[in-house]
């Protein structure tokens, strides 16, 4: 691979986008039982990566609405289901396959208002592999300065983009050869279909000259 890492600065950029990109802020709307539907919110993860995942919902258990988080990726895994969230509420899993994965909420009515639509304030941050680390943790435990605990952070960032580029390198070499292949089953069905149809072309008129002849006709 010909990868290299010859604009550090860039690297380090592009891993605090991705840091700050992932912490969304927005309002959830309180339906009825009957009409509440999921708000996802998706990303992409690489499988065996940790993940954690924050929400901090604004209001309170019991105020007439009620926000359900569900955690699910597109392959059918399920990560949890916490009901009733309020405040802050955190969970971590270990992603099961090289998929995205969605955090969805649903914000549902439990009682009336006479104030109009009801929402909650939803603060929601991700973090993937090396954001996921406790690093406090891993300074305390190996006796690091902070520069050193936070340049390994950056390279952990560093080798998780890398790796991401991989996978969409052989992704990308893995379409290009079905679509090759798809291309040349397509030549040899136009060049089947075309020899068929001059093949029934030559036999219709081979058909027909027999026919008159036995009818006289010609």
């Amino acid at each position: 691979m010909a990868y290299t890492t010859s604009t550090p600065l860039t690297v380090v950029l592009l891993c605090l986008l991705i840091h700050f990109s992932s912490a969304l802020k927005f309002d959830l709307t309180a339906e009825s039982s009957g009409r509440a539907q999921e708000r996802c919110i998706r990303n992409f993860v690489n499988k065996d990566t940790l993940v954690v995942v924050t929400a901090t919902v604004g209001g309170s258990r019991g105020d007439g609405q009620k926000v359900d988080m569900h955690i699910k990726d597109a392959v059918g895994n399920e990560y949890g289901r916490p009901k009733d969230v309020a405040g802050e509420k955190r969970m971590a899993f270990t992603s099961l396959a090289d998929t995205a994965f969605d955090v969805c909420f649903m914000n549902t009515l439990t009682g009336r208002s006479s104030w109009g639509p009801q929402t909650r304030h939803v603060e929601l941050d991700i973090d993937i592999g090396a954001d996921a680390r406790d690093w406090s943790a891993v300074q305390a435990a190996e006796k690091l300065r902070p520069v050193d605990t936070e340049l390994r952070r950056i390279e952990e960032n560093v080798n998780t983009i890398v790796e991401e580029m991989e996978y969409l390198r052989l992704r990308e070499q893995k379409l290009r050869d079905t679509n090759e292949s798809t291309n040349e089953r397509v030549k040899w069905f136009a060049f089947g279909t075309m020899g068929m149809l001059v093949g029934l072309g030559a036999w219709q008129v081979v058909y027909l000259r027999a026919y008159f002849r036995s009818k006289h006709l010609i």
